[in-house]
């Protein structure tokens, strides 16, 4: 692993995290390159600003689950040519019911180069810490659609509520929102951010 790269949950206290990527549970419907251990790997600066953001959740009641952090730029080239392939429709209905493939880099929701390859941008939610279930969020992880929107008109009213406590955590930790995406925030004093990392995960 890279110098100022660790793993996250032996750095933040209490974090959960379920790495996609590492696993058949994303909308390429398999691992991705590079992630060779379900992991989450960040900077040194992502895991205190991420320990502030934990310490806030848990003072309303909720705890963090990470779904990814840093992410190798291989992964990041695997996006590109599964989008070139043809369509199977094995994980369009759950995570890009409306777009084709090739729209996903056109509208934002995959980039060629990606923030987390710098180490300091997280994909997370919240989980209830009395119960250990999810917070309703009007969506699931990847869901490639305007309901995914921070904004996003037409979701459940506790599942608004619940992203605005999210957002509030993370903001008032130092990360910046991605508009698309309710899930995905970046530290904004980020140590890489022109650097687009490679190594694997393991």
């Amino acid at each position: 692993m890279n110098d100022g790269f660790v793993f996250v949950d032996e750095h933040v206290g209490g974090i959960r995290w379920d790495s996609k990527y590492a696993t058949w549970d994303n909308f390429t419907g398999k691992p991705l390159e590079g992630y060779r251990a379900n992991r989450i790997v960040g900077t040194q600066a992502l895991c205190a600003a991420l320990e502030r953001a934990r310490e806030l959740a848990e003072s309303a009641g909720f705890g963090l689950l990470l779904w990814d952090g840093y992410r190798p730029q291989r992964a990041v080239d695997g996006f590109r040519r599964w989008a070139e392939q043809p369509e199977d429709g094995r994980t369009k209905r759950r995570h890009y019911p409306n777009i084709d493939r090739a729209a996903m880099f056109a509208q934002g929701y995959v980039a060629a180069k990606s923030g987390h390859s710098r180490g300091s941008t997280v994909d997370l939610t919240l989980y209830c810490l009395a119960t250990g279930e999810l917070a309703p969020m009007g969506g699931d992880h990847d869901l490639m659609d305007a309901v995914s929107h921070h904004g996003a008109e037409g979701i459940a009213p506790e599942a608004a509520i619940n992203r605005d406590h999210l957002c509030s955590f993370m903001e008032r930790a130092g990360f910046s929102p991605y508009a698309c995406e309710w899930w995905h925030y970046t530290l904004r004093d980020e140590p890489y951010p022109h650097t687009y990392f490679d190594f694997p995960i393991t």
